[in-house]
């Protein structure tokens, strides 16, 4: 890739400035204005002669033989509005683009399937990417240039010298399209592995005594900054060490969740995580909240409980998903996407976290006696200093600790700290709020809705079983169309994007979870008959993978196979899972099949780079560690799965009934006078029990 660099290199030279067009921001409209993304809304009216991303935009950059620019981003993204408020608002930045591109602006959320293809060029290109995402393409739409953040000036110049280079020498931006192009195309194949599937510990062993060697054994996480929370990471790492009694690893994995619950990224007044911390102490975010990392993190701190039944654990589980209910819940049952990170002050001013930190000042006015020790437990001190005068409020000691240095019960400390939020919340909402991404996406709901799902199975809180049965129906009703395929968005009861394959691997997964704590089969049929469609419509009969998009959907400069996990798992590990379990439920060969040939695919990069593949070593377990069926059939069904749940077992699945059933694992086991469990392995079962305790000690061997 050394021509790419040269080029990068060539056309990338910082130059002059322009004029700053504040006072005129207001006075444009574009095409954006008849959007409903809220991030594409906050640009309808940018000077820019902004485009949506569709094919009469694409038609229009080939029929004018025009470059196109394309800008990436999200609601959320803080880096996004300044470079919006420094180049997008900008009338003399916007003649350049409108003079000599078609510009579109994408939502990332609402087309990751743009967002990927892009997103790998500029990687190719750059060696690193991120949001705003900036690429120019050819008219056909294939990339020759792009990065993440600029500054106006740089922009400009780079704008100036594509475009001349375009003008005076378009073979050349046509030939490095081309090598390009072979580039993109070859990030994301998937070669079929014909060696024989073996799955065994030792290999995973191998792979985290590698991946060790980057963890932060004194703050948690990995050590270096910015952090970022990565709950597959730990969901997997959390439960190898479970199972192999691996204390050491066990304690880094609760290092990292107590101190990610400590610091500033978790929301410590209202509850809910920032995406990361910008320093190794988890203390700094940017603030944005997104749903989908409250949802994973949500289920892993429910399973990281069982384990340890640590009160912590418990208590971000409560106000985390209080944050949701009362800040990303719509009246019937969907969740909104996110939270900015910034928000205006007193002066009207956006400015990144000014909803949520705190001087002492104001501190000392609202808290009053009980300032002194509010500051020691929150850190209103060196340790918890930002910026400006500013505080953002981070843990140090556990409660323990501050209740002997200052002579409390725990009684009052709790009614202190209840007293504090309460006082705080108050004065924070008065504060101007963070805009809102109100816009709804099926894979995040998915994600949110298996939050709720496994914090009731831990907590048996009926109010979270009662969110994820109204967000499930919420799906059904809403985006799951009747040629059985789903939908992506929802805006204002209108779905405009076919589905990817991560929309239908988390609802699978969330609907899968939702039928083994409610028995209610219709969850499970669903999820069989979604599987199904994505045999149909996303399946590589060469690879024995899936395809991000569907064979409906218009091809893009390559069909990528979304495999390596990131902060979500990749769609094609959460699919693996999910055809792994359901092969169990309905005796599907096929599905089962599939399930190994995909794991056995990508098992050769693995012990690389193992944290990019952390949801597929979870799968890995389910094959180098006995995995139980658990079949409950009996009018108390539903009570015994109850106490089952209470018990950490990831090497599980359970079906059940409270009446006769069909179904594979259940059929002719119902006995109208008492209620069996079954634990089976291998399609071997032990001498069904009518005690828990019993199964959980065949469970446990």
């Amino acid at each position: 890739m050394k021509y790419l660099s040269l080029l990068v290199i060539s056309i990338l030279i910082i130059g002059c400035k322009g004029e700053n067009s504040e006072a005129t921001k207001h006075k444009y409209t574009n095409a954006l204005v008849n959007e409903t993304s809220p991030y594409l809304l906050q640009h309808a009216h940018n000077p820019v002669d902004w485009n949506p991303w569709n094919d009469t935009t694409l038609e229009k950059a080939k029929t004018e033989s025009k470059l196109i620019l394309i800008s990436v981003g999200y609601a959320a993204c803080h880096w996004c509005h300044v470079m919006e408020h420094e180049s997008f608002e900008d009338s003399l930045v916007a003649q350049v683009m409108n003079k000599n591109f078609i510009n579109i602006k994408v939502d990332r959320e609402e087309r990751p399937d743009v967002d990927q293809v892009y997103m790998n060029a500029v990687q190719l290109m750059t060696g690193s990417g991120g949001w705003p995402l900036n690429v120019i393409t050819l008219p056909d739409g294939r990339p020759v240039w792009g990065g993440t953040y600029f500054k106006k000036e740089q922009w400009m110049d780079a704008l100036e010298q594509i475009s001349k280079l375009y003008s005076e020498n378009p073979e050349r931006l046509q030939e490095y399209a081309d090598k390009l192009e072979e580039g993109i195309k070859s990030l994301d194949v998937v070669q079929l592995n014909t060696d024989e599937p073996v799955f065994k510990t030792p290999f995973i062993k191998d792979a985290i005594k590698n991946w060790s060697k980057q963890f932060d054994n004194k703050l948690g996480g990995m050590d270096r900054a910015p952090k970022f929370m990565m709950p597959n990471n730990y969901h997997f790492l959390l439960r190898y060490a479970y199972q192999n009694n691996d204390h050491e690893l066990l304690n880094f994995v609760n290092l990292t969740l107590k101190q990610m619950a400590y610091g500033g990224v978790f929301d410590q007044i209202g509850g809910g995580f920032s995406r990361y911390s910008v320093d190794k102490k988890w203390h700094v975010p940017h603030f944005e909240k997104m749903l989908y990392d409250n949802g994973q993190l949500v289920s892993l701190y429910s399973d990281a409980y069982l384990i340890s039944k640590n009160e912590l654990y418990k208590n971000t589980v409560v106000e985390t998903l209080n944050y949701i209910k009362y800040n990303m819940t719509t009246s019937d049952g969907a969740f909104y996407s996110s939270l900015d990170a910034d928000s205006n002050t007193k002066e009207g001013e956006l400015e990144e976290g000014a909803f949520y930190v705190w001087n002492k000042d104001e501190l000392k006015t609202l808290l009053q006696e009980d300032f002194k020790l509010f500051s020691d437990y929150y850190n209103v001190n060196d340790y918890g200093f930002w910026e400006h005068d500013n505080y953002v409020l981070i843990r140090k000691d556990d409660d323990t600790k501050i209740i002997e240095k200052h002579k409390l019960s725990r009684a009052s400390l709790e009614d202190k700290k209840n007293q504090w939020k309460t006082i705080l919340l108050k004065e924070r909402n008065k504060r101007a709020k963070p805009r809102l991404d109100d816009k709804t996406l099926t894979s995040w709901n998915a994600i949110m809705l298996k939050g709720y799902i496994d914090a009731y199975r831990v907590f048996n809180n009926e109010d979270y079983l009662a969110s994820a049965k109204k967000n499930a129906n919420f799906i059904v009703d809403n985006q799951l169309r009747k040629d059985g395929g789903l939908n992506h968005n929802y805006k204002n009861g209108t779905s405009s994007i076919n589905g990817y394959l991560e929309d239908y691997a988390t609802t699978i997964d969330a609907f899968i979870a939702l039928y083994e704590n409610t028995l209610n089969e219709k969850w499970l049929k669903i999820s069989q008959d979604l599987a199904n469609y994505t045999f149909d419509h996303f399946f590589d009969e060469s690879s024995n993978m899936f395809f991000f998009t569907s064979n409906e959907d218009a091809s893009l400069v390559s069909r990528s196979i979304e495999y390596r996990d990131n902060v979500i798992p990749s769609s094609n590990s959460i699919m693996a899972k999910n055809l792994f379990k359901l092969s169990h439920y309905y005796d599907n060969e096929h599905f089962g099949k599939t399930a190994m040939t995909m794991l056995n695919n990508v098992k050769p990069e693995m012990q690389e780079y193992p944290s990019g593949y952390s949801n597929w070593f979870n799968l890995m377990l389910n094959y180098a560690k006995p995995y139980y069926e658990v079949a409950i059939v009996g009018k108390d069904a539903k009570e015994k799965i109850k106490q089952l749940n209470q018990n950490y077992i990831p090497n599980k699945l359970i079906a059940g009934s409270t009446s006769e059933n069909n179904m594979p694992l259940l059929e002719n086991r119902y006995n109208p006078d008492n209620t069996f469990i079954y634990v089976c392995v291998n399609k071997a079962c032990k001498l069904p029990v009518s005690e828990v305790n019993k199964a959980i000690k065949f469970l446990k061997k």
